[in-house]
């Protein structure tokens, strides 16, 4: 089955921020909208849920605005890699709302003065889906890939996105640097920072194809390139509900995958939709849109609704137990830190 999963173009996004005036507020002295005046909301996200959003959570959403407000409601939405889309939106990608793969991106358009709020405050922290990094390999499993160690090996070819653009990859290399340290990876000392360099190296020179997002990755193993991809449970699970005959293994040890929602606060005050983007954020934490992400693969935050069909890893660590991500940007994705040399030892940039 073909699927169009893809990101759109970048060249969509500078038109796509152009049009979103549509909902800016009123100019001094203009008459106020009526309540059946048709409102525009922007959401720029990470690529793997589209169809979480597209098919269920933003019908569900756009119909209760409706009844509730008597305002019909339009979602402009764009899908890029986390790392992608932050920077879009920092370089002027008007985008009422983000839901990306990391903190640190959503830190950057922060930091750039564009969300003005504390977005971690609340019961979940920011964090509105959970998920973990799997290894999604062939129906039947033929390489027999069990763990990490199998990745290093001559006769297995690896897909993982590219770290410069996808927050996925950033989850992917913390989950096998993780699990090295933790002494989880046969034949890697534990707390040894040069062993687990070393094996991400080994790693990294099996590595087909560095895709731009962790969809269009899943997307270049389902067209038959490599034996395993490095990704998220989720997208596992999304390409077999549409059809896909893949399986997938989780490894013994590997990290709790946790993405962020914030308001874009200098974007959603210009275009006079805060109250919909706070609602929209809101209603993302609420039990139908957490069943909604269920749904499609993702562990919900709320973990009284985790399906309990679910593997649950032998070991399962968080960046927390990293260090947190200041001291994982520095210690391993930093220019010239850990990834960067295990590149250069496996052949270079790629």
């Amino acid at each position: 089955m073909t699927r169009t999963r893809l990101a759109l173009p970048a060249l969509l996004l500078a038109a796509l921020a152009a049009c979103t005036g549509s909902t800016e507020a009123p100019a001094p002295g203009a008459a106020a909208p009526t309540a059946t005046t048709a409102a525009t909301l922007v959401l720029g996200a990470y690529t793997t849920p589209r169809e979480a959003f597209g098919k269920a959570i933003l019908p569900a959403f756009t119909a209760k605005w409706k009844a509730d407000k008597q305002q019909d409601l339009t979602v402009q939405e764009s899908y890029q890699g986390s790392g992608a889309q932050s920077r879009a939106v920092i370089g002027g990608f008007e985008a009422d709302v983000v839901q990306l793969s990391l903190d640190p991106d959503v830190d950057k358009i922060a930091a750039a003065g564009l969300i003005t709020h504390d977005w971690r405050a609340g019961e979940h922290a920011g964090i509105v889906t959970e998920s973990i990094v799997v290894l999604a390999v062939r129906e039947g499993n033929p390489k027999g890939i069990k763990d990490w160690a199998d990745l290093a090996r001559a006769d297995v070819v690896v897909v993982t996105p590219n770290v410069k653009t996808s927050g996925g990859a950033m989850w992917n290399v913390a989950a096998i640097h993780g699990a090295a340290l933790r002494g989880h990876i046969a034949g890697v000392a534990a707390n040894d920072p040069a062993a687990a360099e070393d094996f991400l190296s080994k790693v990294i020179q099996n590595v087909k194809v560095m895709d731009k997002s962790g969809r269009e990755s899943l997307v270049t193993f389902e067209n038959g390139v490599g034996d395993v991809a490095i990704t998220y449970e989720n997208e596992v699970l999304v390409a077999r509900k549409e059809g896909q005959k893949m399986d997938y293994v989780v490894p013994s040890s590997t990290i709790l995958i946790e993405m962020p929602v914030a308001v874009v606060d200098t974007y959603a005050t210009k275009h006079g939709t805060t109250e919909l983007a706070n609602a929209f954020v809101a209603y993302l934490f609420t039990p139908d849109a957490q069943k909604a992400f269920a749904e499609y693969g993702y562990r919900p935050v709320d973990h009284t609704l985790t399906p309990a069909a679910l593997p649950v890893p032998a070991d399962q660590f968080t960046v927390r137990d990293l260090g947190g991500w200041g001291e994982l940007q520095k210690a391993l994705f930093a220019k010239d830190a850990a990834y960067d040399r295990a590149l250069g030892k496996a052949g270079g940039d790629r």
